[in-house]
């Protein structure tokens, strides 16, 4: 189910999945062939596909709109690039972290999760979430700043 999803063009394949398999769950007393819950979870799956295509469309022409309507307050097109140039060496230097570091500074800053929340959906404990933050705050400030570096050498 999850590979259909991503075929179909899912953004989040194993929630959508996951979703369809909640609800075959809730269905299954109520279902008059066992046999059709196959076809049920596909049907939902491909259910939940267009509907999460058609909320993000209608929030994409949200956004757009409310960026027309703030256009003559951005500034320049040079500080525009710059700031998605900071955002992708941010983003290359987070995707080198391995998956646990990551995991926590994303839970934790980009989620705003406190360290409890972010335990108790990795699985670990408290103590454990501020190592993977700390050790994964100084990696990717060294990155950083050696990239930071290189561009002041070049």
């Amino acid at each position: 189910m999850v590979r259909l999803a991503n075929l179909l063009g899912a953004d989040d394949p194993e929630d959508i999945a996951q979703e369809a398999f909640a609800r075959l769950i809730r269905k299954a007393g109520s279902l008059r062939d066992p046999a059709a819950a196959l076809g049920y979870v596909r049907a939902t799956v491909c259910n939940l596909v267009r509907n999460r295509h058609r909320h993000l469309r209608v929030v994409r022409l949200r956004q757009r709109s409310e960026r027309e309507a703030r256009a003559h307050d951005e500034a320049s097109s040079e500080h525009a690039v710059m700031i998605r140039e900071d955002h992708r060496e941010l983003l290359t230097a987070l995707a080198a972290l391995p998956a646990k570091r990551r995991e926590a500074i994303v839970l934790r800053f980009w989620l705003d999760l406190p360290e409890r929340e972010i335990a108790a959906a990795m699985g670990i404990s408290p103590g454990t979430v501020k190592s993977h933050v700390s050790r994964g705050l100084a990696a990717l400030g060294r990155v950083l700043r050696a990239g930071d570096q290189e561009e002041g050498g070049a």
